[in-house]
């Protein structure tokens, strides 16, 4: 993993800095898709299953975009390590991700 870190993304973390939000898949969707950049993210998984990454079906039951959550000036992949890693491996410097900003509580 350590050539992931400053190459693909900003850091790769392990675990949720941020307070638990709480929001559903409901809530998830409401927020509109925007682009983001791999080098700004911070991972909050260290370890991703070979089998997600390639499947091509991999986002049939779920969201199309990366969940993002904006805490204290840093962007957190939430869910979506095999989207970014897969944009990684086809040149791509962005991602379509919903962010969700979270205030200091």
């Amino acid at each position: 993993m350590r050539r992931l870190r400053g190459v693909i993304f900003k850091r790769v973390g392990d675990g949720r800095p941020y307070p638990e939000h709480d929001l559903s898949s409901s809530a998830w969707a409401t927020l509109p898709p925007r682009q983001v950049r791999l080098d700004e993210l911070i991972t909050t998984k260290d370890t991703l299953r070979l089998d997600t990454l390639l499947d091509e079906d991999s986002t049939f039951y779920g969201d199309l975009f990366a969940h993002v959550v904006r805490w204290r000036g840093e962007l957190y992949l939430e869910d979506g390590l095999h989207r970014a890693l897969r944009a990684a491996l086809q040149q791509r410097h962005v991602l379509h991700a919903r962010v969700h900003d979270m205030t200091d509580a």
